[in-house]
């Protein structure tokens, strides 16, 4: 029993000091790999949840809000990618913003009545769905050139 008890203590106390030596010594090709797998989780959800309905729009904003979280959290110490950590904090994060907006306006149109003031509020929400739609455009392009630039950045040798 006592030799179990001994194992029960060293594979941890192992586990934590491989680790923390690891983070250590983490390079920029690791924390680079680290970015990118994160940014990579949130770019995949927004194609994979291109043009869905509202209950569908409503929660990739909430589910880009955690990718944002999530790559706020990445400790990072390389200073350029620290950079890029917060422009793709800020993408993400408008991103799902406008994804939301854009959620709520069609959930509005859904509610519409057949009506003057229903039709006031659907070319309402249309404006504002366009608006978001232009938003997303814009960051899209923004998401784009930050991620050639971590690319080129994250290729180069140390």
């Amino acid at each position: 029993m006592s030799v179990l008890r001994k194992y029960t203590v060293i594979a941890p106390v192992s586990l934590s000091i491989a680790l923390f030596i690891t983070s250590c010594t983490e390079n920029k090709v690791s924390q680079c790999q680290r970015l990118i797998r994160v940014v990579n989780a949130g770019t995949s959800l927004i194609d994979k949840n291109k043009g869905t309905q509202v209950i569908t729009s409503i929660q990739l904003s909430k589910d880009l809000e955690f990718v944002t979280k999530s790559i706020r959290e990445l400790n990072l110490k390389d200073p350029k990618l620290k950079e890029f950590q917060s422009g793709f904090v800020k993408i993400f994060e408008n991103l799902s913003q406008a994804i939301a907006k854009a959620g709520r306006a069609l959930g509005a149109t859904k509610t519409a009545e057949a009506s003057t003031s229903g039709r006031e509020k659907i070319q309402k929400a249309r404006a504002e769905i366009d608006s978001a739609l232009t938003t997303a455009t814009t960051i899209g392009k923004q998401s784009d050139t930050l991620v050639n630039q971590m690319n080129k950045y994250c290729s180069q040798p140390e």
